[in-house]
């Protein structure tokens, strides 16, 4: 019985880790932010996380858990419900209630279709350009999305939440854009 116990407990540790994915690792230091640009990249130590990939290929420039970005944007970049090329697509509730993962639209195909390039969406801190992704949601609101899953060939099959689209420009229009 006890042995059991562990091996249960060694199983939903390993899960936590391996779901943590972009709301638990720490945020890239870079040495030269002034370019706009980084050179953060995937170690085997240290994968490459969503969201210095997202900052790196978006005109969003926010720091810290993707999970904070919908707030940070408050204000300072526009927000909104539908896609835009170059926003950053948040979702929310992406491996459990406080995580979320940020993605960059990279094509608009259809009203209920596009494409986004992002980082460690499977964990491992791969990079995938122009993933599909598909509007699900009963109201064609871009609310629930599906995620396209390059490595099977097929659509995934969970849905999820989405809290909406940042930018690409900022929330006053009379703020310069200076990236």
């Amino acid at each position: 019985m006890m042995v059991g116990s562990q091996i249960r407990l060694a199983a939903v540790t390993a899960f936590c880790l391996l779901t943590a994915a972009c709301a638990s690792s720490p945020d890239y230091d870079y040495s030269d932010r002034s370019s706009g640009w980084s050179s953060a990249q995937s170690t085997p130590d240290v994968p490459l996380q969503c969201v210095p990939y997202a900052r790196d290929h978006s005109q969003v420039k926010l720091y810290g858990d993707a999970a904070d970005w919908w707030q940070k944007a408050a204000g300072v970049y526009a927000r909104g419900e539908m896609p835009e090329l170059g926003s950053v697509l948040v979702l929310t509730g992406y491996a459990g209630p406080r995580h979320s993962h940020v993605a960059v639209v990279t094509a608009m195909v259809s009203g209920r279709e596009i494409r986004v390039s992002h980082a460690n969406w499977l964990n491992d801190g791969a990079i995938f350009i122009d993933d599909p992704v598909v509007d699900v949601s009963p109201d064609n609101d871009w609310s629930q999305v599906r995620v396209f899953n390059e490595r099977t060939g097929a659509w995934g099959v969970r849905t999820y939440l989405v809290q909406g689209f940042i930018g690409p420009g900022h929330d006053n229009p009379l703020v310069a854009d200076n990236s």
